[in-house]
Parts: structure tokens; sequence; C-alpha cells
């Protein structure tokens, strides 16, 4: 598969995986009366399940086994959650940008820097 179309793939496996990390998250929160910081670790789990999975399977096609693969993938979703966090102080804190943009670019660059690691060390 090309490079593009596997961006394209990743990039249609995280909204499923952000989808299902909403699903959860607001559940949690409007049905089970659930407090939003565990109700939303409890969505990052499942979005991140699923992420992993989706992107085993049809993105990366890897053969390598899941006990190689599951620390890889959670060290560069740990990556990417320390990409969002600087960008959104840097952005947000320090320069005053409004918080909805600024994450719409820290998404994005997160998706672009998680996807090259996943590409070439965790499936690759």
């Amino acid at each position: 598969m090309s490079t593009t179309r596997q961006l394209v793939a990743y990039a249609s496996v995280g909204a499923v995986a952000t989808a299902a990390h909403y699903v959860v998250l607001i559940g949690l929160v409007e049905g089970a009366g659930w407090r939003a910081v565990p109700a939303t670790l409890c969505g990052y789990v499942a979005g991140g399940v699923i992420a992993y999975i989706l992107n085993r399977r049809h993105v990366f096609a890897s053969e390598r086994p899941h006990s190689e693969t599951t620390w890889r993938f959670a060290l560069v979703a740990f990556v990417g959650f320390c990409v969002t966090y600087v960008l959104m102080s840097l952005f947000v804190d320090r320069w005053g940008a409004p918080y909805l943009p600024a994450q719409v670019v820290t998404t994005v660059a997160a998706m672009f820097a998680t996807f090259a690691l996943n590409r070439r060390w965790t499936f690759g």
C-alpha cells in the first residue's frame, strides 16, 4: 500500500477510535454519573484498543507478534500525547490562540508524527 493511502487509512482509523473515545466518555459521564477525568481515561483506552487492532490489521498489515507491537504502539501513543501537550500549551497558554483551532492543528501534527513512528517502528 502506498504511503498516501496508508496515511488516509490511518486517519480514518483515528476518526473511528476518536468516536469510540467520545462515546465511552459521554456515556460514562452522562449515563453513569462518572467524573470526566476517569471517564475520559476509559475512553482513551477504548479508542487506543480500537486503533491498535484496526491499524495492525488494515493499515499496516503487520506480521510482527502482538508481544512486540503492543508495547511499541503504547509508547508511540504516549509520544502523541506529549506532542499534543506541548503544542496545546504553546498555542493556547503561551500564544493565546483559541483552543479549538489549536486542537485541530495539534491533532494533525500528532497524527503525522504517530503515523511515521507506527509505520516504521511499531508495525514495520
